[in-house]
Formats: structure tokens, C-alpha cells, sequence
């Protein structure tokens, strides 16, 4: 059963970064936001970084929070890996 969910959590971590990487490339190259595209991948990266927006200060036009959430991403999903697998 660890090994199972050791692999969910880097599978899941894998898929959150690929996404956060997806949102920043949309934001340079503008796919309009009724592409099916725009939207899964909105949707998925979205609920991770609106909290992240709320606590962090602006900084003009730069959007630092999907830096964060890779930084975070990262770093919660090597713990869980380590916890688990380790186990």
C-alpha cells in the first residue's frame, strides 16, 4: 500500500508541475480562455494559486505565485515520497 501511494504522490506532484509550467507558458502565448487547453489547465493550477496570491504582496505586473507553487510542489511532494517510501 506505501508503495502505491508513494508512486500517487509523484505522479500527482509530477502532474501539478507540468501543469504550473503549462499556466506560465499560457500566460506568454495568449490561447484565449474558451480553449479547452486554457481551461483544464486554469482549473487545475488555479485552486493552488489563489491562496498563494492572497499572502504574497504584488509586485507590479510579475506573477511570482506559480514560482511558489513549483518551489512548494516540489518540496511537499519529495517529503511525502521520502515518508512514505521510506516506511
Amino acid at each position: 500500500m506505501n508503495i502505491f501511494l508513494s508512486e500517487f504522490v509523484r505522479i500527482l506532484g509530477t502532474v501539478l508541475y507540468v501543469a504550473m509550467l503549462g499556466r506560465v507558458i499560457l500566460s506568454w502565448i495568449n490561447l484565449g480562455p474558451r480553449n479547452p487547453v486554457s481551461v483544464i489547465i486554469y482549473q487545475v493550477t488555479e485552486p493552488i494559486l489563489q491562496p498563494i496570491r492572497r499572502v504574497m504582496p504584488k509586485f507590479g505586473m510579475l506573477d511570482f505565485s506559480p514560482m511558489i507553487a513549483i518551489v512548494l510542489i516540489t518540496f511537499v511532494q519529495r517529503i511525502l515520497y521520502r515518508v512514505l517510501a521510506g516506511s
